[in-house]
């Protein structure tokens, strides 16, 4: 019998967004763990991850503005807005402070708020992210959308899939690739669009250096979206970190190695 109690709910931004979320809380009482997901996928990103250490850890999952069962109004997306979006959040289920762990936009949102609201960052575990995609990366973001707007989600969902998932867990995990796929397709355009732009535009390396709390970083060995260098240079600006790169794996390691990434959280926590 699983011994932890799953809540539900929504909470009221302070610029009217609502954002959803679940609250997994254990019947024991222990660390706080918050998760962030990726680019036009929901919370459900986490699900194995929470799987796997919900009777360990008091852990908060949401979707991101735009995402997911949260309000999907676009407006100019920064990961700093989103940082205040989970500052916001932390504020209504009453936690001061929580080790926050994000995947690929997720790891984006999480350096910014690691920088931002340093105090309320027990720990940060950034997995197949980046701290910044390049000089070009504004424009070649913003030339996803316009992909998208063009071919609609549907018409991008194969070079998708491919990114995400290694050709093993493709070949043996159809349901799950079905069902991540789903969520992908069912975005909503201009949304979309802006959180391709968040990502064009995120600069987190200012913020690396003055990071102080446990930082875990992560990655798949094939990952082609944020590439191991990427990891790379995250792990040498924060001399306290530790480096994992996973092998075989791509670019969605919540879904593809859940033990690996709760193992990761667990010493994390600890």
């Amino acid at each position: 019998m699983n011994s932890a109690a799953q809540h539900d709910d929504s909470v009221a931004l302070s610029d009217g967004a609502r954002l959803a979320y679940t609250l997994h809380a254990p019947s024991r009482r222990g660390a706080r763990l918050v998760l962030v997901h990726s680019l036009a996928l929901d919370r459900t990103v986490w699900d194995g991850v929470v799987e796997r250490l919900r009777d360990e850890a008091e852990i908060l999952a949401y979707d991101c503005r735009g995402h997911g069962q949260s309000d999907r109004r676009a407006a100019h997306f920064t990961a700093e807005l989103f940082a205040r979006d989970l500052a916001e959040l932390l504020d209504h289920v009453g936690w001061p402070s929580a080790a926050v762990a994000g995947c690929s936009m997720g790891g984006c949102v999480t350096l910014a708020f690691g920088g931002l609201y340093p105090q309320r960052a027990g720990a940060l575990g950034l997995i197949d992210t980046t701290a910044w995609y390049g000089a070009d990366a504004p424009a070649q973001f913003r030339a996803r959308a316009d992909a998208a707007r063009a071919k609609g989600m549907q018409g991008l969902i194969d070079f998708q899939v491919t990114r995400w998932f290694s050709d093993d867990f493709r070949a043996s995990h159809p349901e799950v690739v079905q069902r991540t796929a789903a969520t992908y397709v069912n975005n909503d355009f201009d949304c979309y669009a802006a959180s391709c732009a968040l990502l064009g535009d995120a600069d987190a390396r200012a913020y690396l250096p003055a990071l102080r709390m446990p930082v875990a970083v992560v990655v798949g060995e094939e990952d082609y979206a944020t590439p191991v260098e990427m990891a790379r240079y995250i792990h040498a600006s924060i001399p306290h970190s530790s480096l994992a790169v996973l092998p075989k794996a791509r670019h969605l390691t919540p879904i593809e190695r859940p033990d690996a990434i709760a193992d990761t959280l667990r010493t994390l926590l600890k």
